[in-house]
């Protein structure tokens, strides 16, 4: 079936379904999607541009119903690996207080720290986001500070010289060493980080909920994995529900 579109200049036959179609993705002139550059190309700003109108709303009403600030000046993510998911905390007045939690979608590898490049390990540990990436094959992505002080000095001392690289918290549903949390929740963590500053931003990994049992270290595990454990759990009992 033909349908006829009028134009300034001319006339023009196109297909119904094509028009119908079109007329989907047109842009007002007032919407950023217009400008939203290709991938490959994008900043931290275009990803703001294009997901604030929608995403922020939802962030403020979270805050709000917990009655909360926002944007707030701390925010830690508290993931646990047995549990597949990951808390959102936010610090005010000293104090910390749980905002919502979001579930991870896909995660590799077992209980335990990382080793080496390539074991499919997500680290345990208490990191920092270095890297907010508005180019990730995965949608949305931030970097963590993986390998950390603490994992440097243990790898230094074993002669461990790649203990691997490039952790990431990021959209879709895979993952290899990484937290794929989905691309709706990604667009909300990024969009909060790029508000809070990823200097003011704690990421908290752990085997399991150290406030339901003691983290315990397998035999198999290195001797240093109890100081680690040790570590998580003094950091997880700011995050007290």
């Amino acid at each position: 079936m033909l349908k006829k579109v009028i134009c300034p200049l001319m006339l023009v036959l196109l297909p119904i379904e094509y028009v119908q179609a079109e007329s989907l993705y047109i842009p007002s002139p007032s919407s950023t999607y217009a400008l939203y550059p290709p991938a490959g190309s994008r900043t931290v700003t275009d990803v703001m541009n294009r997901y604030t109108p929608f995403v922020e709303p939802r962030l403020k009403r979270y805050f709000e119903n917990v009655g909360l600030t926002y944007p707030p000046q701390n925010i830690a993510l508290f993931a646990m690996k047995q549990e597949r998911n990951v808390e959102l905390w936010a610090k005010e007045n000293g104090k910390w207080l749980y905002v919502k939690r979001y579930d991870i979608k896909k995660m590799s590898g077992h209980t335990g720290p990382k080793m080496r490049e390539g074991d499919k390990q997500v680290p345990e540990g208490v990191y920092q986001v270095s890297l907010l990436n508005p180019n990730s094959r995965y949608h949305l992505s931030m970097k963590l500070n993986y390998p950390n002080a603490f994992d440097r000095k243990y790898a230094q001392l074993e002669g461990r010289h790649a203990p691997g690289s490039n952790i990431f918290i990021h959209g879709k549903q895979a993952s290899v060493g990484c937290l794929a949390m989905g691309d709706y929740a990604i667009e909300e963590l990024f969009l909060l980080a790029e508000r809070t500053g990823i200097d003011n931003i704690e990421v908290l990994i752990s085997p399991h909920d150290p406030r339901k049992g003691k983290l315990l270290a397998a035999n198999s595990q290195p001797y240093w994995t109890k100081i680690l454990y040790r570590d998580i759990e003094q950091h997880a009992r700011k995050f007290n529900r």
